[in-house]
This record gives C-alpha cells, sequence and structure tokens, in this order.
C-alpha cells in the first residue's frame, strides 16, 4: 500500500485513550519515542468506565508496579482518591492491597493535564478504521476521515469497542461504551489479518442518584484514618475523604431478579460471551448461588460534584422495569431513582496465546496489543499491559531489544506469562494466588524490584530514579545499622522481649524478625534508631519479617530460572515423547525451541507438557 505523502508521522502510534492506552502513550514517550496517541475525543481519554475504584487485593499490587516503572495510574489515583483502605491489614504485607475509591471527574482532568504536556506525546483526534502494512509490517492507521497516521509500531488498546454490543434486557444496542459507538470497521479489518477472535462481555450495575438513598440505618464503610498513597513519590493525600456505606440483597430482590429471567439475555442467548466468574452479575449470584439470604452492595459516591452513586455488587442486563423493582427492595433503596441502568457488553478480543511475551503480535509484526482485547478485565490489568507494550513498542520502532518482565519478578510478568501461555476462557483478574512468588511480589517492595529494571530500560525520569536511590540508601543504611546492633538476652528481656537466656547476643534485625517485634520496641532499646525515616524503618522491618521465608522462595526462584535455561536439541523429534498432544508436537517441531524458556513461550503450552520436556532436558544434561 502507497502511503500518504502528507500523513502525519511517528514513531509509536496508541490506539484508544483508556487506562492501558495512557500507559502505553506515557511508557512509549518516556523512552523518548516520539508518540500519538489517536483517540475519537480529548474527553475520553482517561475515563473510568466502571466502578469509581482502583487497586484491591493483586490489583493493587499491579498499581505500585506501574508507578516503579514510572508509571501514571497511581499518582492519578493520589490526585483523585476519595477514599484509601490497605485491604487484609490484619494479615502479612504479601496479603495486602491498597485500593481507593476515585473521583471519576478528578482523576479523568488528571489523566488529561498529564498527558497535554507530556514530553515526546501528541494527541490526534480520529476513529482508526484500519491498519497500514508494509511488506506484511504494520506500519500505521487509516482514520475514518481517510488520513493516514505512520508508525514504526503501533499499540491497540480499544478496550470493549471492538464491535461491542450492549445488552440490557432484549434490547441490543451497538456501542463500545454507553451513548458512545463501537469500533465496527477496525474490528472487521484486524479480523480480516488472521487473528483469533473471540467474544467476551462485562457488565455494570445501574448509577443512583444520591438525594434519594435513605441513608440513615445504613452501615458505614469509612476509609483509613492515615490514608497511604499509591506512588512512592506522593508525600500524602490532599483530597477529602468520604465514607461508604453497605447495604444488602432482601429475598424479595431475588425473587424479582427470578422473575424476570426470561428476558434475561444472559438465559436467552442473546449474549454468548464468557462474563468475570470473580465479578458475577447479580442473576449469576442468585441463579449459582440460591440459598443466601442476601448478598452484599457497597454504594460507593462517584465524587465531589457529582451525586451518583455506584451500587457495587449488582452489576445487571435485566430490563429497566425490573432494575427498578429489584433495587427497590433493598434496604435504603425503596425511594432510589435511576440515574442510568446497568447494562451487560459483549466485546471482541484476541486470543492472548497468539502474543509474544512482549505483547507483540505473533500475526501481525510491529503491533502491540493491551487491555481488554487481550482477555482481561480491570483498570490495573489494562494499565499494566500498557506498560509494557508502550515499551516495547518503543523498543521496536528503534531496533532494539523487546523487554520481557519476569514472572518471578512482577505480577505484570505473572498476568502477561499467564495470558500469552494459557491463554483465557473468561475475563481475567490478577489475584495475589496466581503467583508462587507472591512473598516478594508485595506492594511495599515494587519499586525496588522493578525500578532498576524501568531505569535500565530507559523509562524511568530522572526524578524518579533520584528519589529511590535516596529511599535505597536509607533503607540499606537502616539494615546496615541494625546488623551492626546487639543486646544480650538479660538488656532483651528487659525491654519486655521473651528471649532464652542463653547467653548469646542478638543483633537487631534478629530480633526484628520476630513476630512479637516491631521497630518501635527497637527504638526504645537503641533511641539512635529513631533517627531514621518511617519509610525505610517500615522496609526493614517487611523485609526481616519475611527474611526466612525469602531466602526459601529465591532458592525457589533461581531453580524456576535453571529450568527455563535448561538446553534442547534443536534436532529433538518431539514425536518421539510420550504424553504430548498431536497439537503441541507439531508447534514444537517447527518452532525447534533451544531452551525449555523457548519451549514456554510456544502457543498453546501447557504445564504438564512442560514438565515432559524438563524431564527430556535433565536427561540431556546428563547424557552431555
Amino acid at each position: 500500500m502507497k502511503h500518504d505523502s502528507q500523513a502525519e508521522r511517528f514513531d509509536v502510534i496508541v490506539i484508544g485513550g483508556g487506562h492501558a492506552g495512557c500507559e502505553a502513550a506515557a511508557a512509549s514517550a518516556r523512552m523518548g519515542a516520539r508518540t500519538a496517541l489517536v483517540t475519537k475525543s480529548i474527553s475520553d481519554i482517561g475515563v473510568m468506565s466502571c466502578n469509581p475504584a482502583i487497586g484491591g487485593l493483586g490489583k493493587g499490587q499491579i498499581v505500585r508496579e506501574i508507578d516503579a516503572l514510572d508509571g501514571l495510574m497511581a499518582r492519578m489515583a493520589d490526585r483523585a482518591g476519595i477514599q484509601f483502605r490497605i485491604l487484609n491489614r490484619s494479615r502479612g504485607p504479601a496479603a495486602r492491597g491498597p485500593r481507593a475509591q476515585i473521583d471519576r471527574r478528578l482523576y479523568q482532568r488528571a489523566m488529561q493535564t498529564e498527558l497535554a504536556t507530556y514530553p515526546n506525546l501528541s494527541t490526534v483526534v480520529g476513529m482508526v478504521d484500519g491498519l497500514i502494512l508494509q511488506e506484511g509490517q504494520v506500519s500505521g492507521v487509516r482514520l475514518h476521515d481517510g488520513r493516514a497516521v505512520l508508525a514504526g509500531a503501533v499499540v491497540l488498546t480499544a478496550g470493549t469497542f471492538l464491535r461491542g454490543v450492549i445488552h440490557i434486557g432484549r434490547k441490543r444496542i451497538a456501542a463500545g461504551r454507553v451513548g458512545e459507538a463501537p469500533a465496527e470497521l477496525l474490528g472487521r479489518n484486524l479480523e480480516s489479518f488472521g487473528l483469533a477472535v473471540g467474544r467476551l462481555k462485562t457488565g455494570t450495575p445501574a448509577r443512583l442518584h444520591q438525594r434519594t438513598i435513605d441513608w440513615d440505618g445504613l452501615e458505614r464503610q469509612p476509609g483509613d484514618s492515615d490514608p497511604e498513597p499509591f506512588s512512592f513519590l506522593s508525600d500524602g493525600i490532599a483530597t477529602p475523604q468520604v465514607d461508604c456505606r453497605i447495604t444488602r440483597t432482601t429475598a424479595a430482590t431475588h425473587d424479582i431478579i427470578r422473575d424476570a429471567f426470561v428476558d434475561s439475555p444472559l438465559r436467552t442467548g442473546a449474549i454468548v460471551g464468557h462474563g468475570p466468574r470473580y465479578c458475577p452479575s447479580i442473576e449469576d449470584k442468585v441463579s449459582r448461588f440460591g440459598d443466601r439470604d442476601g448478598h452484599q452492595i457497597f454504594l460507593e459516591p462517584e465524587g465531589f460534584d457529582t451525586e451518583l452513586v455506584y451500587p457495587n455488587g449488582v452489576s445487571t442486563s435485566l430490563s429497566e422495569s425490573a432494575q427498578e423493582r429489584f433495587l427497590r427492595t433493598i434496604p435504603g433503596l425503596e425511594r432510589v431513582e435511576i440515574a442510568r441502568y446497568g447494562y451487560a457488553i459483549e466485546y471482541d478480543y484476541f486470543d492472548p496465546r497468539g502474543l509474544f511475551p512482549t505483547l507483540e503480535s505473533k500475526n501481525l509484526c510491529r503491533l502491540f496489543l493491551a487491555g481488554q482485547v487481550n482477555g482481561t478485565t480491570g483498570y490495573e490489568e489494562a494499565a499494566g499491559q500498557g506498560v509494557l507494550a508502550g515499551i516495547n513498542a518503543a523498543l521496536r520502532s528503534s531496533g532494539a531489544t523487546p523487554a520481557v518482565l519476569e514472572r518471578s519478578a512482577s505480577f505484570i510478568g505473572v498476568m502477561i506469562d499467564d495470558l500469552t501461555s494459557r491463554g483465557v476462557t473468561e475475563p481475567y483478574r490478577m489475584f495475589t494466588s496466581r503467583s508462587e512468588f507472591r512473598l516478594s511480589l508485595r506492594a511495599d517492595n515494587a519499586d525496588f524490584r522493578l525500578t532498576p529494571v524501568g531505569t535500565s530500560l530507559g523509562c524511568v525520569s530522572g526524578g524518579r530514579t533520584a528519589a529511590f536511590r535516596m529511599r535505597e540508601l536509607e533503607t540499606s543504611e537502616v539494615a546496615r545499622k541494625l546488623s551492626g546492633l546487639s543486646a544480650t538476652p538479660q538488656m532483651t528481656r528487659s525491654f519486655g522481649i521473651d528471649v532464652k537466656e542463653d547467653g548469646v547476643r542478638r543483633t537487631a534485625m534478629e530480633l526484628l524478625a520476630r513476630v512479637d517485634v516491631c521497630f518501635e520496641d527497637l527504638i526504645r532499646m537503641w533511641p539512635e534508631l529513631s533517627n531514621s525515616s518511617a519509610s525505610a524503618r517500615m522496609q526493614v522491618e517487611t523485609d526481616a519479617k519475611y527474611a526466612v521465608y525469602l531466602d526459601r522462595q529465591n532458592g525457589a526462584v533461581s531453580d524456576y530460572r535453571a529450568r527455563l535455561a535448561a538446553k534442547l536439541s534443536p534436532d529433538l523429534d518431539y514425536r518421539s515423547i510420550p504424553g504430548l498432544s498431536n497439537e503441541i508436537r507439531s508447534r514444537l517441531l517447527k518452532a525447534k525451541p533451544l531452551t525449555l524458556g523457548h519451549a514456554y513461550e510456544v502457543e498453546g503450552m501447557t504445564p504438564a507438557a512442560m514438565t515432559l520436556l524438563a524431564a527430556y532436558a535433565k536427561r540431556g544434561e546428563a547424557g552431555a
């Protein structure tokens, strides 16, 4: 295809201004690539399409990792957050997850302001109808108005817009989001290139008028008294904090929902895509858990300058009349008025097994995919993919070696490894349980794990690098001091710490590793330790508590990396290995992987097949 000589030219194009798109565009620009963010409207940038919250268990860790790589989400959430909570605070740091209720408009305004003056980043307003290919490689996009925009790499972050359809009862509305047209032409264009397309669905609840809710008598859910920011660069939270309230569905609610099943698109067959198992609609809850007398609902304010309330827990695709009837059977909502009805949305996604771990398509060179188009759900999962896609698109455009985030080093790496090696049958959501290395993949140490990686890649600013080095220096200095201080059992017991009277001196670091000792106890014993920063003290205490477990896990990480490095013969006859499926045999014979790590990246590879290959790799080493 000939290129328009008047076409705009960039190093990287990012399609879509949602969470994945914002992070991809910013990451690419930080890498020094001239980047274009293509969006239908400036007002679409940074929109929170569903719930007004960021973070949670597993998700909060991803937000911290995005921040460690100098991404945007954490800082924007700190500017717009109206209620901050650390989930699982009573448990160990590895189980905790930061979460915040967000003022939608503040977040959107903060993101748009941030990107408006971002170095190396331009915004192009227009609807993308298709990709431009040259010699089999993606080289740009064609806009609906006929304009061509060219680049060395393209990142697709289309969210739910690819041939999106909204379902409300028996109504079907072509839309990518309520009131916004879907990307029909782009969806067809992408499918024509041979990408494996499927359908998924997600949903959202009705939005309620705050003034019509009876708040008296509803359980109050406050935030933390001392809000903890998401970003390692944030000094604190300046935004006023609000309460949420809790209510529950009732037996009457469930009866109305069951009666309305006849018109539910989930029952009529109108929806063919699978929905998120871990965030089911209220219809699914009533159908699957019919013995429950109620389901919890969190009434979450959407911001300061709106009276809209988000009823978290009652996502639905029932008809408007059914929504009105069942909502008014819920305590506090007896007189509620609906500002916008809930709906389900069905959309195209692409099998993520068709991607390399860099998020580049195996079918279309120089095309990167991030977000819901890869079968994920959630702002955080999308943004995490966006960061890596933006980094690798910039590297691809410049001809540099692509980057892969290891599974053992980040939740983003866990997610991308899960997606690209196993694929999805339903929208993918991150949980801490998905990682076998979760003791070291904590929210508190994301910068120690990833900021040096980001710095080496060139996607971390000088300001963040300097701030990280200061934190790293303070933390190591505190750890050094603790290792140099020691106390006899008699001295230790005099401060109320019960140790054996064995005559053995114990270092302050050894004492801090105990479950019953905190840093404040050490300050009582050694007052000079009070001069250290709260951040460094907290980090050292967490590291000390996990030290014995991390030593074991680090051994497991080393074993994991060694296994992936195990060599495979390029002449290995996979047809002779019993237990491999014909499909995997065929793909391995074609790929001819040289290591187990390369084999792991082969499309369709399963854990069982990897176990068989590992046995053959070990035999090969023994015979060498």
